[in-house]
């Protein structure tokens, strides 16, 4: 590689960990180019993220412009019981937005040449120093680092670790979105300006706002997010997972796929189990989706010249409110161990292996207090 010639990666995977690498990369002056298998934009998958620091400050490295205000801000942090009574509550000020505002501001940070929708990643070998993937179209880049940031169901590290699989946890998380103004006004006076929950024996449900359409945090244009885990047997789970066309699905139900018997079956549990806002909630919502709640973590992230970043190296469970700070976090610290190696005698692998020491620790701390946090919230002896 020539000295002035700009280092380049792959990365596989166009979701938040994929253009978290992708643009904290090209700041550090690296040529990226995304890789994503889905055809269509991503924009409507997800729902609301609790903004982290880590996640700030790597957008901020980035040059990514974030809409101001980035998010909905809540003050009070309650929880209620069976009756909506508040049995405790303290003031702990944050930010919450939506996984569609952080998609949409990197994509648009991004050169549209560097986005390929439509491509999925099979295979790489090496040529020389330089990492090749191939792809199912028979296409084939040549670079100098390959990142899999291509999430739980990542290719790349079931090429790289096949013996790494998720485990799933006992229990999944049901989500809605709901429009401000479909709430009845007893629930929003209830959730407004707080992140709300509900703690119940083996379950737990949780509600804060986000921005709506088009990033709006404008009173009345924005969204309730809601979160309802709950306890499923494996035999249970693999009956929810086959989706309202009769398609088994393997690892989650996104909106419109759930059937609608176990829509009412849902509803009709938040009625025997959930305090009125949150029962609110459920009724509101037109689409509940569901993700199961997993364990993985891979003993290593960097394998050569390849690399597996965020959800595709670990995945912290939701109840740390990290992975995307996670994804931001490995994303930002590889950008900064790689800013300088192709000006500056420092190799590329050198590089990555402080990197990889790194991350490795943070993945394992996180991984750690989720599994700590949800087996006691969900009443789950280990």
């Amino acid at each position: 590689m020539k000295s002035l010639q700009k280092p380049r990666a792959v990365v596989i995977g166009g979701s938040l960990g994929g253009l978290l690498s992708a643009t904290t990369l090209r700041a550090a002056g690296w040529q990226v180019d995304v890789f994503e298998t889905s055809p269509n934009q991503l924009e409507s998958r997800g729902g609301g993220i609790v903004l982290q620091p880590d996640v700030l400050d790597a957008l901020h490295f980035a040059g990514v412009a974030l809409p101001d205000p980035p998010g909905v801000a809540s003050g009070e942090r309650i929880y209620l019981d069976r009756e909506d009574n508040r049995v405790e509550q303290l003031y702990m000020p944050q930010m919450q937005t939506s996984w569609s505002l952080l998609y949409r501001a990197m994509k648009n940070a991004l050169p549209a040449a560097a986005m390929h929708a439509g491509e999925t990643f099979v295979d790489f070998h090496m040529e020389g120093e330089q990492i090749v993937a191939q792809f199912e179209s028979g296409r084939s880049e040549q670079a100098d680092l390959l990142i899999g940031a291509d999430g739980i169901r990542s290719t790349l590290r079931r090429r790289l670790l096949p013996e790494v699989l998720p485990v799933y946890a006992g229990y999944v998380a049901w989500r809605g979105l709901v429009e401000e103004p479909d709430l009845p006004r007893h629930a929003a006076d209830m959730l407004r300006d707080r992140f709300t929950f509900q703690q119940g024996d083996g379950h737990s449900a949780l509600a804060y706002l986000i921005p709506g359409d088009g990033d709006s945090t404008a009173v009345g244009t924005r969204r309730w997010n809601w979160v309802w885990y709950r306890k499923y047997s494996r035999e249970k789970l693999d009956e929810l997972l086959v989706d309202r066309h009769g398609v088994a699905r393997a690892f989650s139900l996104p909106p419109g796929a759930a059937k609608s018997a176990d829509i009412a079956q849902l509803r009709d549990d938040a009625h025997a189990l959930l305090a009125p806002t949150f029962r609110a909630l459920a009724d509101a919502t037109d689409d509940p989706f569901m993700q199961p709640i997993v364990d993985l973590r891979s003993p290593k992230m960097v394998f050569g010249r390849a690399v597996l970043l965020g959800d595709a190296a670990s995945v912290p469970r939701p109840h740390t409110a990290g992975s995307t700070a996670k994804a931001a976090a490995n994303a930002h610290a590889l950008a900064l161990a790689l800013s300088s190696t192709w000006q500056s005698g420092t190799t590329i692998d050198s590089a990555l292996k402080r990197w990889e020491n790194q991350q490795l620790q943070r993945g394992r701390l996180m991984t750690d207090l989720g599994i700590s946090l949800g087996d006691r919230v969900m009443n789950i002896a280990r």
